[in-house]
């Protein structure tokens, strides 16, 4: 059997800021809320949605004889978090001005995992990094973290949404779970919907992907167009304005800095960008996504 505080040792001692334990099992109400909004067409582009349902909310279908899904989040908030002045026009959100955070959490999950099964022989395990159909924050509610606030998005006490999420999902149970989080502490706060620039944040803990700037300005985009309101990555609007945010910490994980400020680039420094320029200010970064002639694209809007 493992041991909860050695596996919330080893988490802090990665880097992450936060680590809930929880035991894998089928979320089935996070399912058929899942499906409701599949139902009301929010997934508007994003085929990939609409696929793997059922491994999405139970991680045994996704890991062998999983019993133990360890939620680990780590700050990210910058500078650039706390919002850009109303006339800047080249707004890149502030997660995709670090490097990829995908191969950064992986890096720390994998050193969490791979000391566990030195100390745990026959234990086995996957670490998840928004690469595959699992239900992160649906998980990280399960295993304490925090809730799911009105604009669909993980927030927890002390450091806001600004938080970015990984998985170990492990084969042995542990001595203690930690307790869910029951209870949304948004109140009556409304800050979310009321500032959504496109209307792409519903009323129901939703979002419509056919509205969302960073839908549009990342995935491949809904046929419906939008204004872009001046985001050329991401949007960070629904979480400059919730007060969960104002009073959080900047990020302390130094793989966390940013590696480019977008807020001395204004657009005529990106228009004026060559693919040599773009790869070396971006190349490590989330804006490879969507590519320099795409972002270009995003600016003239």
């Amino acid at each position: 059997m493992l041991d909860h505080l050695h596996i919330k040792k080893l988490a802090a001692d990665a880097g992450f800021d936060l680590c809930g334990i929880a035991p894998c099992r089928h979320l089935a109400e996070n399912e058929s809320y899942f499906r409701e909004w599949l139902s009301n067409g929010y997934q508007s582009s994003l085929g990939y949605m609409e696929r793997n349902t059922e491994k999405r909310f139970d991680p045994r279908l996704l890991v062998e004889h999983a019993r133990t899904a360890v939620v680990c989040a780590v700050s990210y908030k910058n500078r650039i978090s706390e919002g850009y002045p109303p006339q800047h026009r080249a707004k890149v959100a502030s997660y995709a001005c670090a490097a990829d955070y995908h191969t950064t959490i992986r890096t720390m999950l994998t050193r969490m995992l791979d000391t566990l099964r030195a100390a745990y022989p026959g234990l086995s395990g996957r670490a998840f990094v928004d690469t595959a159909p699992l239900a992160e924050k649906q998980l990280a509610v399960e295993a304490g973290l925090g809730w799911v606030g009105r604009q669909s998005l993980l927030v927890t006490p002390r450091f806001g949404t600004f938080v970015l999420l990984g998985e170990l999902i492990l084969t042995d149970e542990t001595d203690l779970y930690d307790t869910p989080t029951r209870t949304s502490r948004c109140g009556t706060c409304h800050n979310c919907i009321d500032n959504c620039p496109t209307g792409a944040v519903t009323p129901d803990r939703t979002i419509d992907t056919g509205r969302c700037i960073s839908c549009h300005t990342i995935e491949k985009e809904p046929a419906a167009g939008i204004s872009l309101h001046g985001w050329i990555f991401g949007c960070d609007c629904c979480q400059n304005t919730c007060p969960y945010n104002t009073r959080t910490p900047l990020h302390r994980n130094t793989a966390f800095d940013p590696v480019f400020d977008p807020l001395a680039m204004d657009a005529a420094a990106w228009l004026e960008m060559d693919d040599a320029a773009f790869e070396a200010l971006c190349g490590h970064t989330p804006l490879t996504r969507s590519g320099l002639a795409r972002i270009k694209g995003n600016v003239r809007e």
